[in-house]
């Protein structure tokens, strides 16, 4: 017959086991939530942060901020009054292609700031962003390397073309979609997608 010790080595090593297996399913499933919803940011935060548990924690802690943040819709006045403005700012690259550059910066950052995202530095305005906006966060964050290159007179007008471009990605978002706005805040604040919220940042304008 076998020892009593002997059976409780075999319970408790089952008990480990399981525990063993459920962590390590809850751990794939995190892994996939994050990496659906953030996409590409999912894998350039992993290679930042060097590790994917790391890079796990710091998209959650994102989330975790989104949800505290109460991000508003434009009005219509508002939406239309930063359609304008962008549009003036296109039509006048040929001309004033740096000073473009400039008014897209400040379009994208009034845009933001109206609609209640915070104005930190910038890496935290992109990583508050990338929550709601992951597909095009990086364009914001190529925006701004040839903003801030442009200050120091070394980009091109190409390099400012596509400058605009890339904050035009991000502007279109911030304002094509008002109507899905008031739906996903009641959503992340009921915890209906698994805490999956808002975006932000952008630099602030130069004077």
């Amino acid at each position: 017959m076998m020892p009593t010790w002997a059976w409780i080595l075999i319970v408790v090593g089952a008990a480990l086991l399981l525990a063993l297996l459920a962590a390590g399913l809850l751990a794939r499933r995190r892994s996939g939530r994050l990496r659906g919803k953030f996409g590409p940011e999912y894998d350039r935060t992993v290679n930042r942060s060097g590790g994917r548990r790391a890079a796990e924690a710091e998209l959650e802690g994102r989330e975790a901020k989104r949800q505290r943040l109460r991000i508003a819709p434009l009005s219509p006045e508002a939406r239309e009054r930063y359609l304008r403005e962008w549009g003036d700012l296109q039509q006048g690259f040929v001309d004033q292609p740096s000073r473009s550059l400039v008014e897209a910066d400040r379009v994208v950052t009034d845009v933001m700031r109206e609609r209640g995202y915070p104005m930190d530095d910038f890496e935290q305005r992109a990583a508050d962003v990338s929550v709601d906006h992951p597909q095009v966060v990086e364009h914001y964050r190529t925006a701004h390397r040839i903003y801030t290159a442009d200050e120091r007179g070394e980009a091109t007008t190409e390099e400012l073309r596509q400058a605009v471009v890339h904050y035009g990605a991000l502007f279109e978002e911030l304002v094509e979609q008002n109507d899905e706005v008031q739906a996903d805040e009641a959503e992340v604040r009921s915890g209906g997608r698994e805490g999956e919220a808002g975006r932000a940042g952008q630099p602030e304008p130069r004077r």
